[in-house]
């Protein structure tokens, strides 16, 4: 799709968004970001909570505990030792900005005196930035005015945060871009809550059926049980990323590694549907399903059903945490030898099937929550770049 039919995309969303317009010459003002902030150095309000800011969810709306915090997050007895961040400043972290470790302060609080606070004027609105600094052109530009040998290293300091430059709308057309993206956020944060929902509901799911505390309608036969190494054939790939390197791209045939199939090739090694299981490194013990006619690296084993449903047997193994069975100090192994013994709970075929179906349904129905929140997401992505560069215009 062309920029302009993106645009006019947008334009007929105008019953949701208000009356949009594309504008030739966009109205709009260049600032530098010195013009509209100046540097917050209040001390510590001892009465107000400790925020935090992070790469995904900008600025917490409140005190953190510490296990959310994390193991290496250490707080300071001394809260006067903190920076005051008022309502609608703006706050980053010094070393993590250019990767998005920035946002707007929605109450007051107090932060790390290693993170700077922006004390914004009376051109801005608040909520405007907050969307402004998310933008691909200013986490560009705030990358390239942050300074370190390395980007492990890298800062971005006040006398290198003021010059950078950003549009700026009138003070009433900002007021109107934040209702129209906070409407956008409100219908991505409903979606995210009822995906959340539907995952616990899955898992619920396998908890009871997979294991027979809940039978279905129809089905009262006693359950068996079988090791796995006796419903199931085993096999590993001796292939690396460069056995299949020279093939990327020739055929059909989808090859599997750690993190999903990464590329098609011209051949494959197993004929039918398998369950993989990462057996070496970072996500050991995790299963996926892999597809007929297709192949795997040597970080994974392959697991063929043997008198057995597939992808009952999936979701079976899905529910097993498999880290028990790592071993490796440095990287973690999980090998099919010390858990070929696990028992499978077995019931019978057309029950195997029955749970499958349920199941599969709620993968379904998850899947297509997760399509239409990425398709939100990324229409928000272009409302924020034709809004607020001034492309389009909210009348």
């Amino acid at each position: 799709m062309s920029l302009r039919n993106k645009r006019i995309a947008i334009l007929n969303d105008s019953t949701k968004y208000g009356r949009l317009t594309i504008m030739q010459q966009p109205i709009v003002h260049t600032y530098s970001l010195g013009e509209l902030y100046t540097e917050r150095k209040e001390k510590g309000d001892p009465s107000l909570p400790i925020l935090t800011v992070s790469i995904h969810a900008g600025v917490s709306e409140g005190e953190l505990d510490e296990d959310k915090l994390g193991k290496k997050v250490k707080r300071i007895a001394d809260k006067t030792q903190y920076k005051t961040a008022r309502k609608g400043d703006l706050v980053f972290n010094m070393m993590r900005a250019w990767q998005g470790a920035i946002g707007i302060v929605r109450s007051d609080g107090l932060v790390s005196p290693a993170y700077i606070v922006a004390k914004p004027n009376e051109k801005i609105w608040p909520e405007y930035m907050d969307y402004c600094m998310k933008t691909p052109r200013m986490i560009h530009a705030i990358h390239r005015q942050s300074y370190g040998v390395t980007d492990f290293r890298l800062r971005l300091y006040w006398d290198s945060f003021t010059p950078i430059t950003c549009q700026l709308p009138p003070l009433p057309e900002q007021q109107k871009i934040v209702a129209i993206l906070s409407t956008q956020d409100k219908v991505i944060e409903l979606k995210e809550k009822l995906l959340v929902q539907k995952q616990q509901q899955k898992k619920y799911l396998m908890q009871q059926l997979l294991t027979g505390k809940k039978r279905l309608p129809g089905f009262n036969g006693e359950w068996q049980f079988a090791k796995l190494e006796n419903v199931s054939k085993y096999s590993a790939s001796a292939a690396s990323f460069k056995t299949y390197e020279s093939h990327l791209g020739c055929g059909p045939y989808p090859v599997y590694d750690a993190t999903g199939c990464f590329g098609n090739i011209d051949f494959y090694e197993n004929e039918q549907p398998y369950i993989s299981i990462v057996k070496d490194g970072a996500g050991a013990g995790r299963v996926a399903l892999c597809k007929a006619k297709s192949s795997t690296i040597g970080t994974l084993g392959c697991i063929f059903a043997n008198d057995i449903d597939l992808l009952y047997l999936f979701y079976w193994m899905s529910a097993v945490d498999f880290q028990i069975y790592s071993n490796g100090s440095t990287i973690p192994h999980v090998y099919y030898k010390d858990y070929k013994n696990v028992q499978v709970h077995l019931p019978c075929r057309l029950e195997q099937e029955a749970i499958v179906e349920i199941l599969s349904t709620a993968d379904h129905e998850i899947d297509l929550l997760q399509k239409f929140i990425e398709a939100e997401k990324q229409k928000k992505k272009a409302l924020m770049q034709l809004l607020i560069t001034g492309k389009v215009r909210r009348k």
